[in-house]
């Protein structure tokens, strides 16, 4: 067949080619519909645009070429396969049933070999399928190298199957990676760097896909956070990082939570303070920085409230972090990880317990976020309540009240009950007395326990509170004469039973009498307790 050049071909303003229209129509299902509609009442040369040419310049090369070998092509690789099914798909060269100049079913057979490829063949394949922009009819070669690649990693007992690369593709070698590099790869990470080059939209699908064939979800979370740290700030501007974070933590969501480091939680939560992401997705983290709570440690909660808040920290958001642990762990939750989220909350409790910026309402919503039975002993409750009371000195009775209600009495030990009894920052000693009528089994302790027996207020004297001839009738007329009727009918019972204890509560008093004259007003110790605000966390 005689070959001539009467049809001009722009691609992309890139470069021009000179052709034989019959010879890319004889192939070209595109061509074909356009010279026929010209009803041969063109002459002369044709001229052809186009401004959306799949691979540009290259891809229309590779179809030509494929045209003028009359449906012959060099062999379909790694290299070409993605360039070549785009271009075929465009020109529409998919028409010709018996596969003698249908490019698009050559494409489909070369597929049927991908379980051949080497690691690097196919991660070549993966970054020209990212690089193109793929139509419905090409994105099954995306979904063929994505499976195989997953494939290959999910073997048993696979280190790393990096074999050399071809020369076109020496760029995604592994020798690109640094001895030091080399040696931090453990047999399930080493793939983590040969996946940074993907973009947040591949890699969605990547993990997806990980997680439907059932892939190691710890694995998934540390690759996830290597991808996060490696390429969140690489020249991506902010819309880009909004993007990034959001895509994470979608993925993140789907893992199991016993997979997500709490550390690794948190440095998200820091980069996006400078992120305006939606209300979905900050509540989505905080969810999943709940459920891991008792991995914290009090430096990840000391984040500084938002400007014009007043107190120094973000209460309101260790708030929500304690309720998420609770509700996101409720099927999973064990004595000791409640414990542990107890214990941190003591120690946050005394960093802002100084500040005195804090409301009594949020102090008191911190005491009480957790249920009584989560912590063994209140003695990192009521240090943190002294402290905060001596800062707000100030404040009524009702709100100290308020606070104060977070105690369990039963629970301090020896050394806080001495202490509470002489204290002059909390409420009167009417609301204590009112609290152990409320806790029996602590009266009965006390009274077992001559050395505890200093619950008396600093104004009262002990034979005033106990009586010349102490017995349990003039307990209860104290506890009458305070208008407290409900409580003593229900405590009287057990008054009564008290009355053997009576001649050891007279001892008691005298030795108080000459001692209540020396007592100075009672310092708490404790290493623990801080008296002045810490430092913000950076």
């Amino acid at each position: 067949m005689q070959v001539c050049c009467d049809l001009e071909v722009d691609v992309n303003g890139q470069q021009i080619f000179m052709v034989d229209k019959r010879i890319l129509a004889s192939c070209s299902g595109r061509f074909r519909n356009l010279f026929s509609k010209s009803n041969g009442s063109t002459t002369g040369k044709l001229k052809v645009i186009f401004h959306d040419f799949p691979g540009g310049a290259e891809g229309f090369e590779l179809i030509a070429r494929f045209c003028y070998s009359n449906g012959k092509t060099d062999e379909i690789t790694a290299s070409n396969i993605v360039l070549l099914s785009s271009a075929a798909h465009f020109m529409e060269m998919g028409f010709d049933g018996d596969g003698k100049l249908n490019l698009t079913y050559q494409i489909e057979k070369s597929l049927e070999e991908i379980d051949s490829w080497s690691w690097s063949e196919l991660l070549l394949a993966l970054k020209l399928c990212q690089d193109l922009l793929l139509t419905a009819d090409t994105k099954f070669i995306l979904e063929k190298v994505l499976v195989c690649l997953i494939e290959r990693l999910a073997l048993p007992g696979v280190a790393s199957p990096c074999t050399p690369f071809s020369d076109h593709s020496s760029k995604f070698s592994c020798d690109t990676r640094s001895a030091d590099s080399m040696k931090t790869y453990s047999q399930k990470t080493w793939w983590f760097e040969d996946f940074l080059f993907l973009n947040v939209d591949l890699i969605d699908k990547v993990i997806n896909m990980m997680v439907l064939h059932n892939f190691d979800h710890d694995t998934i979370c540390k690759f996830l956070f290597y991808y996060y740290q490696r390429s969140r700030f690489l020249g991506a501007s902010p819309a880009e990082k909004c993007r990034i974070t959001e895509v994470v933590i979608n993925l993140l969501s789907l893992l199991d939570r016993t997979s997500l480091p709490c550390k690794a939680l948190f440095y998200i939560f820091r980069a996006t303070s400078s992120l305006k992401l939606g209300k979905y997705y900050n509540n989505k983290l905080e969810s999943l920085i709940g459920s891991q709570l008792d991995q914290a440690t009090v430096d990840y909660l000391l984040v500084p409230s938002s400007p014009g808040k007043g107190y120094s920290y973000d209460v309101s958001l260790v708030l929500r972090l304690v309720k998420a642990f609770l509700f996101e762990s409720s099927s999973w939750l064990s004595t000791s990880r409640l414990n542990k989220v107890a214990s941190l909350m003591d120690s946050y409790l005394a960093e802002v317990s100084p500040d005195p910026h804090l409301k009594p309402s949020k102090f008191a919503a911190l005491l009480m976020v957790l249920p009584d039975s989560t912590r063994p002993s209140h003695d990192g409750l009521y240090r943190a309540i002294d402290m905060y009371l001596e800062v707000h000195a100030e404040l009524p009775e009702e709100e100290k009240m308020r606070v104060c209600r977070a105690l369990n009495y039963e629970k301090l030990s020896t050394d806080a009950l001495k202490h509470l009894s002489l204290n002059y920052k909390f409420p009167s000693r009417l609301a204590v007395f009112q609290s152990f009528i409320n806790r029996p089994s602590k009266i009965k302790s006390l009274l077992s326990n001559t050395h505890h027996i200093v619950t008396c207020n600093n104004s009262l004297d002990a034979k005033e509170y106990i009586g010349e001839k102490p017995n349990a009738g003039k307990l209860l007329l104290y506890a009458k004469k305070h208008n407290l009727s409900t409580e003593t009918d229900k405590f009287e019972a057990q008054l009564q039973g008290m009355q053997w204890r009576v001649v050891q509560m007279d001892k008691i008093c005298r030795i108080m009498q000459t001692q209540m004259g020396n007592v100075t007003k009672p310092r708490l110790s404790s290493s623990g307790n801080a008296r002045s605000l810490p430092k913000l966390c950076s």
